[in-house]
Formats: structure tokens, sequence, C-alpha cells
């Protein structure tokens, strides 16, 4: 271990020297002054690592010294040490960004706790991370050859994503590498389960499908609507939305809102957005929405559907004479424009608030350079996605909604997934564009590939002709025609896409948030 330097600033500082020899024999190289003026002058000519500040010191106070260090290095730790417990000095060593503050007397064990937590804290959470990850790995690994049902799925997936997001902060390249084939393996068995049981769930042939696209609003929003209620209710969708993402932003909301339940939905197929969002605004199947409004969708599935008209007839179909508005925001000045005037929504029984961030960052992905630099992994993704929200409109019209004491209902239509191996299909000129699933008459591909729906009406999905089919990408493929092959997978290959069936564009949060 590289040799670590303590900086000990105490007027009492030969009272602490067992302290002191007990850090020197753990491998430390403690300095002390019994002042502040001269831990500053220290500081000028010698690099530490961390400063051990007391409180009461004659001259410059440990406060009026704290703020001297932190104006010439606010990176490096300082822990403040005193014997009052004065509430006052605690607020205004903390607003100072102090990193531990420790009341007298102290211990030799608790002065090396404090150390540690500060210097070495990101290696001992890595190890106990990985070693944790090492004894459930086989036990995750043993659930893949269970026979789970879809409510299992929802508990494995979430389990998933809390290694993924903790082997991420613990840098173990190794142990990322092993939960990525953990969770390939992982997303192939859930493509055969879903693909197993699609057809019966959306057909009502057993009673224990989960809730889907069309039944989110019918069963889990429309009856929390209360009529005539002093605020709406508030339905925030982020389209294209991951759970992996929504775990990326947890902490910023959790410091306005309690989550009251974190639970995930069961997206319909195809995970696109004109397919997804429709089914989920409407409450119904893509081949009900046709019927009810006529033809919605040409072949390069163009949203032709105004949500609003959707909301409207969902709420009249299960008897909800009720006030609501649907609002879109595609870019930073509508959300802007939407965080301003949010009071005039006010008046509604139900809000639905639509924004398009991450959808937007999925397809530049994909066509700039700059964004697949920024996001060429699912750990660069949330963090793009966590950046993004910390700045963004949406938490400023979250924020109002905290302090007016109003519950939001946080969600999307659908999510994406790493592309990673090609797959061969032959299409005519009137075939879709989309990577993650193709609908024609003249499709040629190998059955083993993909999930076939060779009669649409059956899956509820709108056919332009009566030989019309559908294929279905599942877990980590994508689709390229044998013209200029090679040319397209360098292009598409580690690009996020949605359209298909995997974990992470099926599964998608539906979180219950209560203001503080």
């Amino acid at each position: 271990m590289e040799e670590v330097k303590i900086l000990w600033a105490d007027d009492e500082i030969d009272l602490l020297k067992p302290h002191i020899l007990f850090l020197e024999d753990k491998g430390y190289k403690v300095f002390t002054t019994n002042n502040g003026d001269e831990a500053i002058e220290y500081l000028e000519y010698e690099q530490m690592d961390i400063v051990f500040l007391d409180e009461n010191m004659p001259g410059l106070s440990g406060l009026e010294t704290l703020e001297k260090i932190k104006e010439k290095d606010s990176s490096l730790p300082v822990i403040m040490i005193t014997k009052s417990e004065e509430e006052y000095i605690m607020e205004d060593a903390i607003g100072a960004k102090i990193s531990d503050y420790l009341i007298k007397p102290v211990n030799p064990k608790q002065i090396l706790l404090s150390v540690k937590k500060n210097l070495d804290n990101k290696r001992l959470v890595s190890a106990k991370t990985t070693h944790n990850y090492q004894q459930e790995f086989r036990q995750i690994s043993m659930r893949l050859n269970d026979r789970m049902d879809a409510e299992e799925w929802v508990d494995f997936y979430k389990k998933l994503v809390h290694w993924e997001i903790e082997l991420d902060a613990s840098d173990d390249q190794g142990m990322e590498e092993i939960i990525q084939m953990q969770k390939t393996e992982s997303n192939n068995v859930f493509s055969n389960f879903y693909a197993d049981n699609y057809l019966d769930w959306i057909n009502g042939r057993v009673d224990d499908a989960p809730i889907m696209s069309h039944t989110l609003f019918p069963k889990r929003i429309l009856p929390l609507i209360k009529e005539e209620s002093e605020f709406p209710t508030i339905v925030v969708c982020l389209d294209n939305f991951r759970f992996d993402q929504w775990r990326a932003i947890k902490n910023k909301i959790t410091e306005y809102y309690r989550i009251e339940n974190e639970d995930m939905y069961y997206c319909t197929i195809p995970t696109a957005t004109s397919f997804s969002r429709n089914t989920m605004f409407g409450g119904l199947l893509p081949t009900e929405i046709e019927s009810r409004f006529g033809q919605q969708w040409d072949h390069e599935d163009v949203d032709l559907v105004d949500e609003k008209q959707l909301i409207d007839a969902m709420l009249k179909l299960h008897g909800k004479q009720i006030k609501s508005d649907v609002v879109n925001v595609s870019g930073l000045e509508e959300g802007r424009k939407l965080a301003d005037k949010i009071d005039e929504y006010m008046h509604n029984d139900l809000l639905v608030l639509s924004f398009n961030f991450v959808d937007m960052l999925t397809h530049s992905k994909t066509d700039m350079e700059v964004i697949k630099e920024l996001a060429d992994d699912e750990s660069a993704y949330r963090s793009v996605t966590a950046s993004w929200f910390e700045h963004s409109p949406l938490l400023d019209v979250l924020k109002y909604f905290s302090e007016k004491k109003i519950p939001v209902l946080f969600t999307t239509d659908h999510g994406s997934v790493r592309v990673k191996n090609p797959v061969k299909i032959i299409g005519d000129r009137n075939t879709n564009t989309n990577l993650r699933y193709k609908r024609g008459k003249s499709l040629d591909y190998n059955p083993k590939d993909v999930f076939e729906v060779q009669n649409p009406k059956e899956a509820h999905l709108p056919a332009n002709n009566l030989s019309s089919r559908y294929i279905f990408a599942q877990s980590e493929d994508f689709f390229v025609y044998p013209n200029n092959y090679n040319h397209f997978v360098g292009h598409y290959k580690n690009t996020f896409q949605h359209g298909g069936i995997s974990l992470e564009e099926i599964l998608v949060p539906f979180v219950s948030l209560t203001p503080k």
C-alpha cells in the first residue's frame, strides 16, 4: 500500500500520542500540529491524504481552518473532531463539506475506521461486493433452471439489475464481464418464456396473466383517480426507459419523494413507441385501436393516433366522466414551457406527462458518433440519463408536485436493449425499418432465430394484407439484410434498440411516489 499521509491539528496533540502511535503502527505517516495556522502551512509544502481537525483551537478555529483548507483543495477529506455537541457547529461543518464528524473522546479504532471509510472505502466496498456476488452467482444461475412465473421473473430481474449496478460501481472488470454473461443467459431464457406465454396472456386464456401495456391504466391507474379531487392524478411517462435507468435516478427522486411501490409491468410487442404507447394510453390492443379509430399504422410505423383522444376514449369506456389532459414534451424548450405553466393543468382529474428524452438519446446513439462515445455501454447509458435528469425540466416539474404534496405515478411505454448478435433476414421494400421486429408479406428468415407471428390477428396486430406476418428479435439479436451486411453490422452492433423481446425492453418500471 502506498504510504498514506495524515495531518492532525489539535491544541491537545500531546495527549493524542497513543492514537498517533496506533496509526503509525498500521502503516500511516502522521504529521502533527497544535494550531490551524501551522496546519495551513503544512499543506503549502506537503501533500496530505486526509486531515484531522480539532474544532476548538486558539488562533484560527477549526471551522476557520476548514474553510481555508477547502479553498486550497476542495477534494481533500477533512475529519472534524470536537468536544462540543452544539448543533450549529455540526451544521456549519457539514455545510463546509467535511467528510466525517467525531465527538471527543475518540478511541484509536474510531480514528482508523474514519481513515478507511474516507480513503479506502472504494476498495473495501468493491471487495465486499465481489465476494457477495460470487456467493449469489450460483443461486442466480440455479434459478434460471427453475420454471419461473411472470411475478418471479420480475423479482429475478430486479436482483440482476441490483448486482449489475453494484458491480459497475466496484470497478471489478472481471466480475462485470461475468454478470454480463449471466445477463445474456437470463435474456435467452426470458425471451423463450415470454414467447411461450405471450399469446395466452393477451388472449385471456390464462388467469395469471401479468399487468401488461393494455391493462396498466385500467387495472393500476384508473382505480386511483378520485373525481373532484383538489389535485389531479399525475402520470409521468418517460419514453423508452429501462428499470436500471430508473435505479440510476432513484436517489435524486428520493430527495423529494418516498417510494410507495417500486413495481414493473410487461410490455406488449412490438416494444416500439407507435405500438406500446398507444396500447398503454388506449387500454386497448392494436387491432382494437384500429377497429375503433380506423387505420393507425402505415408501413413505417408512424403513430397517427392523438394520445388525448386515446386517453379520453379509454376513460369513457371505463365509465370515468372526468377531465384529462396529455402533454408531450419532445425537447428542452417544451419542457421549460411546461415547468413554467404547470399550474394551468391542475384543474384536471388526470394529467399525463410524456417525456421523450431517453428515446431521442437511444436513436442519437445509433446515428451520432459523439453520443456513441458518451453512452457506449449500459453503465454510460445510465450515467447520461442520470445527468440529464438532474438538470431537466422533468425534475423541476416533480419538485413542484412534491411541494404541492401531489403523488406521482412514474412509468414508461417500453425499454431498450444493447444489441450484439446480427441475424440475417430478407424482406421486400415494404418491410419496416426497425431492427428488432419486422412485418411484411415476403420475409425470409430462419424460424429458430426469431419469435414469429404468422397470424397477426391472434397477436392483435394490424396487418396490411392477408399474407402479412411479424417476426421479433429476441435477447440481444438484431436484424440485418444480406446486402452490405458487414457495414450495417458494424454500424448497429452495441447500439440500444427496441421493438423485440428482452428483459430490458419488456420489464419496465411502474413506481408510485408519495411527496415527503
